[in-house]
């Protein structure tokens, strides 16, 4: 998310602020108002090193609690693009130690402890406008955020590699498998079987009518 205050003229300079509090957000607004900038503001580490490169404001003040892209992290990346904007971290007091390691890292102008009041900002105005150190943790920037800087999600399934299946010469041979001895049956006879003894039953009936039929005709001779 971001949005550009209403003080828009050519000649104001542009501050943009980069913090996920709204608290936070109003606040540095109202104090950089009264100094004459022009904010932008932006809710997302990512986000926040794209507009930088789209704006190049002279002042871009981080916070390094936000999401995506932490503001330490975000901040080289501004560094690594180049430009001359200054960067101001801030960070609650909690993170003191983190936000003095990040600002010569980084080569912040300063870090200012939240919640940022105008008195905080008057105290180190002259730093801020003062000249942009160096930035040494370029050099451990991707050790800090390897692969190309894309970081995997959690929850995508990761696959195993795919092997190479051996040759079909390589294979081993097929066991032979054991006769099967065929198993008793007892089924009843079939149609063609029983064909045949209906047969033979009317060949041994014929035979006796015919043996009959011959003795009754001896008879009557």
């Amino acid at each position: 998310m971001s949005y550009v205050s209403e003080v828009s003229s050519d000649e104001a300079p542009t501050v943009l602020i980069v913090d996920n509090n709204q608290m936070s957000i109003m606040r540095l607004r109202e104090v950089f108002k009264k100094r004459g900038f022009a904010t932008q503001v932006c809710e997302d580490g990512d986000l926040a090193v794209d507009e930088y490169i789209k704006l190049d404001p002279e002042l871009v003040v981080m916070s390094l609690d936000i999401p995506s892209l932490d503001g330490h992290l975000a901040a080289l990346e501004m560094r690594e693009h180049g430009g001359d904007s200054r960067i101001l971290f801030i960070a609650p007091n909690r993170l003191r130690e983190l936000a003095v390691h990040a600002t010569y890292s980084a080569g912040a102008v300063g870090w200012l402890a939240k919640p940022v009041s105008q008195t905080q900002l008057d105290e180190i105005w002259d730093q801020v406008l003062g000249p942009i150190p160096e930035a040494p943790g370029l050099e451990d920037l991707d050790d800090l955020y390897p692969e190309d800087r894309i970081k995997p999600q959690p929850d995508e399934p990761q696959l195993p590699p795919i092997t190479e299946l051996p040759p079909l010469e390589a294979l081993p041979p097929l066991a032979e498998l054991p006769a099967v001895e065929p198993a008793a049956s007892n089924a009843p006879p079939t149609k063609k079987k029983g064909k045949k003894l209906l047969l033979l039953l009317l060949l041994v009936g014929l035979g006796a009518g015919l043996a009959y039929q011959q003795g009754y005709l001896d008879s009557l001779l």
